[in-house]
């Protein structure tokens, strides 16, 4: 910490602090908390931060921090205004931090001003002023602020309620003993992994272990984001730690339970598949919806106005938090059965459970789609098409078919294409030539789905419906086959398609875009990985051969996926983030 006389020394200080390094400039008649100043200073997700006061600037703002510090300096010297009157979005910070974050802001570098709630943090300029803010010191205990906002703003009910108000001290013995969230979310993984092992073992006591353990895993998942919010040690692999991770450790818990329950006699294995398949074509739903109005420009919408309405009444927002069936709920529920009941009443739970909240979102979505006015951007377009996942045969008939006219072309052409492939794999003969024409017209018709950019009204389902063509397929041809294990192995299939799908979500969420199209190109796309399962099935038909197939696709995707995706994310530039988005 260095003391600065003035603009121009400030400036000259600065200027001899490494690149790399983050500063910050505090007035020296800072009177505040703490936990004020660690929110304007040490959030690493922002270019730059302010609080009355201070201004922090990361190495990528450094350069506009120090042109502003010299303008102010040349601006006080010839006795001119700093920046114009009108043009000052914050009067009240009136100390040369504040006005140097209003200069940044007029040359365009965006600065965070963080809520501070019942927080102090201000320059008093006179005896009175300067009382006011010591009593305001003396009666917030700005700890007591930094645990609450610790906890995520909107959660679900079991997690607000059963973990929340323990999970935070155990974040707060985190941060003391300087572990980091990646840790514990490693932690939350292990912990899983483990209690997926117990399952596997197919007996009660290991059913009773593996629900506890399930539960201590969910814990750990909490602690980590409270950590990173009560610490404000966000990172980008944090984030796609903690989101991936999710899927991971409820997948292979699914695999224990489905393992338990075959060294129990009972076959679940199509059940296990189906949750997980369910599970990701809900969040495809929510991701699609999302990306596709996260800039509308307008939301005119009679549902989202209800919905505003509900939320005014305090039970009803538990209700429909609850009836979506969130990660804490579901995890508690999963848990508590696996305990007390067998594997197949697990399955059916979350099968209809799941089921309930998939018509609850979706209709819900529906209604705002078709009630509300809103220009969807080229970016909400490009994002729909990542989130499609067209691969090489697709893109060939996009390349020589006209691009249909309607304003719900796309999702009925993808619904169309949806129908024949599922109904394909379903009701022709297995291992029928007829299942491989029926993927050609999926091909198709896939390609005729994206031939337009996405921007009408339910151009947001075209993704689902694709996800939900894949997945089936594959789940019902395995389900069919003859050969031993093929359920098993296409559960491994899925979940490295799964994890590629979650990735391209997490990418384009981070602000780098989805993944390069070498990889789209390398794995086939939805629809060329639908039609080689198809000509797989019904060239190896009551044969080993069909899971051995199954199995070497599986490690195959995966293998590219996962070297691709840890190379990203390890080496990535995205932006520091933490989701706070929606409840998995």
């Amino acid at each position: 910490m260095q003391s600065a006389t003035d603009a121009a020394d400030a400036a000259a200080l600065l200027a001899a602090v490494p690149a790399g390094r983050r500063v910050a400039l505090v007035d020296p008649r800072f009177v505040g908390h703490v936990h004020a100043l660690r929110l304007g200073l040490t959030d690493p997700r922002f270019p730059a931060a302010t609080v009355p006061g201070a201004l922090t600037a990361q190495p990528e703002a450094r350069g506009a921090l120090l042109r502003a510090l010299h303008r102010t300096a040349a601006a006080v010297g010839a006795g001119a205004p700093v920046v114009e009157p009108e043009a000052d979005p914050a009067p009240e910070d009136r100390t040369v931090p504040g006005r140097i974050a209003v200069a940044l802001e007029a040359e365009g570098t965006p600065v965070q001003r963080p809520a501070l709630g019942s927080l102090v943090a201000a320059v008093p300029t006179d005896p009175e002023q300067e009382a006011a803010a010591v009593a305001g010191l003396a009666s917030v205990d700005d700890e007591a602020v930094r645990l609450r906002n610790a906890v995520k703003a909107h959660d679900g009910f079991f997690t607000t309620y059963c973990i929340s108000p323990y999970s935070r001290y155990i974040a707060r013995w985190c941060a003391r003993r300087d572990l980091t969230p990646n840790q514990v979310t490693t932690a939350s993984l292990i912990t899983a992994l483990i209690a997926a092992g117990a399952a596997a073992t197919g007996t009660r006591g290991g059913y009773v272990a593996a629900g506890i353990l399930l539960l201590v895993s969910f814990v750990l998942d909490c602690t980590d984001g409270q950590l990173a919010r009560y610490s404000l040690r966000y990172s980008t692999m944090g984030a796609w730690l903690d989101a991936t991770f999710d899927r991971a450790k409820e997948y292979a818990y699914y695999a224990g339970l489905a393992i338990g329950a075959v060294r129990g006699g009972d076959d679940v294995w199509v059940l296990a598949l189906g949750a997980m398949v369910l599970q990701a074509c809900r969040h495809v739903v929510d991701f699609s919806f999302n990306e596709a109005n996260h800039d509308a420009v307008a939301n005119t919408s009679p549902t989202a106005a209800l919905s505003d309405k509900l939320d005014s009444v305090g039970w009803t927002v538990w209700v429909r938090r609850m009836i979506v069936l969130p990660i804490g709920e579901r995890w508690a529920m999963i848990a508590v059965l696996t305990a007390l009941t067998t594997p197949r009443i697990v399955f059916y739970a979350l099968l209809v459970g799941c089921s309930l909240a998939a018509c609850y979102t979706t209709a819900g979505r529906l209604l705002r789609s078709l009630t509300r006015r809103a220009d969807r951007t080229d970016r909400a377009a490009r994002a729909l098409a990542d989130l499609a996942d067209s691969g090489p045969l697709a893109q060939a008939v996009t390349a020589v078919a006209p691009g249909l006219r309607g304003a719900f072309t796309a999702p009925a052409v993808a619904l169309l294409g949806t129908l024949v492939m599922v109904g394909g794999a379903l009701f022709l003969p297995y291992g029928s030539p007829l299942t491989v024409a029926a993927a050609v017209v999926y091909v198709l018709l896939s390609g005729l789905a994206v031939a337009r950019p996405l921007k009408g009204a339910l151009d947001w389902l075209v993704p689902p419906f694709f996800r939900a063509a894949e997945y089936v397929t594959i789940l019902v041809l395995a389900a069919r086959s003859d050969a031993p294990h093929a359920v098993p192995a296409a559960f491994g299939l899925i979940s490295a398609v799964a994890y590629h799908h979650y990735d391209t979500v997490y990418r384009i969420r981070g602000g780098t875009g989805a993944p390069p199209q070498w990889l789209v190109r390398t794995i086939g796309g939805h629809e060329g990985r639908t039609a080689l399962v198809a000509v797989l099935a019904a060239v190896l038909t009551h044969t080993s051969g069909f899971t051995t197939a199954l199995t070497a696709l599986a490690v195959a995707v995966a293998l590219v996926v996962l070297v691709e995706s840890i190379r990203f994310w390890v080496s990535s530039s995205a932006p520091a983030v933490h989701d706070e988005g929606e409840l998995a």
